[in-house]
């Protein structure tokens, strides 16, 4: 049966197509440009000088209005419009000293999602049974196992640093879909949404931390061990992240592993686990 299928699964597309989705969000939406990744679609702009800069930073809870995704709860939409201020605040905790939204900042970081269509809860969780099934299979050589390119997600959001005086110093419009060959299913229609959100942490961060484009040139990043740490669930390294939670760690793994829902292991906000 597995065999007669694949002719058919090779038809089908590998990855979601990604969208850019323009909100209405940012301050500025002048002098954007085209910088697309691999696997990324942007439009950027970032003011090289004024941001190397800036000291310190605060992260904006990320705005996630109920219109862009109504498929999607109202706590799943708060669970990934959270993973993404939490990933900004981790990554950006490695060049910036990073505050509490109600303090006075040089950069104050702003995002909204503006798409993300919802993951296929049947194929998710058919993926990773068969993912699991072959964890037991006694091989020498570990078996890739993609998941079925049916119902992937896909994520854009907008998203921009303005300074003190609310002018615009970067800003970007970014949109990435789940592929079928490294996006972990889970059987929940914010599974790929919640780990895009964290991909676009990493790639905003990136481009305030290095004041550059991230889809451009090639550099390994070795991360810190504060950033390792708060990776893996342990305190972050500024108190103002503890308002966005830290991260499931062991939990999302082993939860991950077994195709469980991100709802299941992250536990969101820290105001909503008061």
């Amino acid at each position: 049966m597995r065999l007669a299928l694949l002719p058919i699964l090779a038809l089908l597309p590998a990855c979601s197509t990604p969208a850019l989705v323009q909100g209405n969000g940012l301050s500025s939406y002048e002098g954007l440009k085209q910088s697309d990744g691999k696997i990324t679609k942007s439009r950027l702009q970032v003011k090289k000088e004024q941001v190397a800069a800036a000291k310190t930073i605060n992260v904006a809870p990320t705005a996630f209005p109920a219109f862009v995704a109504p498929a999607l709860t109202h706590e799943q939409r708060i669970l990934v419009a959270n993973t993404v201020s939490r990933a900004l605040c981790i990554n950006l905790s490695d060049r910036f000293r990073v505050v509490s939204p109600d303090q006075r900042a040089d950069l104050t970081v702003r995002a909204a999602i503006t798409r993300a269509t919802p993951t296929d809860e049947v194929a998710a969780g058919v993926s990773a049974a068969a993912k699991l099934g072959t964890s037991f299979v006694d091989t020498a050589v570990p078996i890739p196992v993609p998941r079925i390119p049916v119902g992937l997600g896909d994520l854009s959001i907008e998203a921009e640093a303005v300074d003190v005086t609310g002018r615009q110093q970067a800003a970007m419009i970014w949109g990435r879909g789940a592929n079928a060959f490294f996006s972990t299913p889970r059987a929940s229609r914010a599974s790929d949404a919640y780990d895009l959100a964290r991909d676009f942490g990493d790639d905003f961060a990136k481009m305030l931390n290095k004041g550059e484009s991230p889809f451009e040139g090639f550099s390994i990043d070795i991360p810190s061990l504060e950033k390792v740490g708060s990776n893996i669930g342990l305190a972050p390294k500024y108190a103002a992240c503890e308002t966005y939670g830290r991260a499931p760690g062991i939990a999302g793994l082993v939860g991950g592993k077994l195709g469980l829902p991100p709802e299941w292991t992250d536990d969101g906000p820290a105001e909503t686990r008061k």
